[in-house]
């Protein structure tokens, strides 16, 4: 059983109209799901605003006090993400429906997906991004002291390093933290280099792969391959979260990957695969995306993967200019992972 997570309030989560992200994607997503029949295959969920108990499994008092304070008078939360008035509701909204996503999975759906969501940007007591909320953090902690998991899986593939779920995680084992992302010397936020991988107790559960700019479909499907099933056999998750971003599309303006439309439907079919095979219980996060027609396009791929439909969209590849490269970078991830797990 599938679910969607959605409010119509999702839409209030703009930061202008000059800004890189506009608040219409949710609502655009559900109009082509609508339209393709999707939600005639899925149960649709309302979710509530996420309480500040919850933001504060995660996030500094003053931290969530500062944005609350924004909130009341509109401002800048950091140089890239002006903080409009009302944004603590709907970026808590955008929480809620993350933790219902997540609870969901413990009342007998074996994959859900919230339509704002992902916000990997967010660390404990700081943000930049366009993030508030750390959701991805906040349902592991809210998942682990409700259902005493103690095996969480993060596979993040959105174009931009999950930099705040790296800090907020790094030292941590029971995390295991998976970033597919732009190489961080050429797009924001600089980070996930691929030698950073864990702290104390964590080495070996941060695993970052930074791609060059012009990865195409071909090596980044093959990386994945050589990567994720290794590892999410190994570690063997009790949940999987899987942060679907769609900035890798070659149209995105503000990274350089080439990854086509099809890709996002072979990429969730997979993700489904590796959580059928495991825990069965896969948490979907609709991330980044900053062409809205081509996200909605990739966004609906994503639900035929998680379905199983084959009528999803195609368009042409772009031949991948990175092959070599990629497969060098490929191998020393392996090389540098070798003391932990095993390729």
């Amino acid at each position: 059983m599938i679910a969607i997570v959605y409010h119509e309030d999702y839409n209030k989560y703009d930061l202008g109209t000059i800004h890189p992200l506009v608040g219409d994607k949710p609502k655009k997503t559900m109009e082509l799901l609508k339209k393709k029949k999707i939600i005639d295959e899925t149960d649709i969920l309302i979710p509530e605003t996420a309480k500040e108990t919850d933001l504060l499994k995660v996030h500094d008092k003053n931290y969530v006090d500062h944005v609350k304070k924004l909130s009341e008078t509109g401002g800048w939360l950091a140089s890239d993400t002006p903080a409009p008035k009302g944004i603590y509701e709907y970026a808590s909204l955008a929480v809620g429906g993350t933790l219902l996503a997540g609870e969901k999975l413990f009342e007998g759906f074996n994959c859900t997906a919230n339509l704002l969501a992902g916000f990997h940007h967010a660390s404990k007591s700081s943000s930049s991004g366009f993030c508030f909320f750390n959701d991805i953090a906040i349902v592991i902690e809210y998942i682990r002291e409700k259902h005493k998991l103690q095996r969480f899986l993060i596979v993040d593939l959105d174009v931009h390093h999950a930099n705040g779920t790296q800090e907020i995680y790094y030292t941590d084992p029971t995390v295991l933290n998976i970033s597919f992302h732009q190489d961080g010397r050429t797009l924001y936020p600089g980070t996930g280099n691929i030698e950073k991988t864990g702290k104390d107790n964590g080495e070996g559960y941060t695993i970052n792969l930074p791609l060059p700019p012009g990865t195409g479909s071909k090596s980044y499907l093959n990386a994945f391959d050589e990567i994720i099933p290794p590892l999410t056999k190994q570690f063997r998750p009790e949940i999987i979260i899987y942060q679907c971003g769609v900035d890798t599309h070659h149209s995105d303006p503000l990274a350089d990957l080439n990854l086509t439309h099809q890709t996002y439907f072979y990429l969730a079919q997979k993700m489904k695969e590796l959580s059928s095979k495991t825990c069965d219980k896969l948490l979907v996060l609709f991330g980044g995306g900053y062409n809205s027609s081509a996200s909605v396009y990739s966004y609906y791929n994503i639900m035929c993967g998680l379905l199983g439909k084959k009528d999803y969209l195609k368009e042409e590849e772009i031949e991948d200019i990175n092959a070599a490269e990629i497969e060098q970078l490929v191998d020393k991830l392996k090389k540098n992972l070798s003391s932990w797990w095993s390729f």
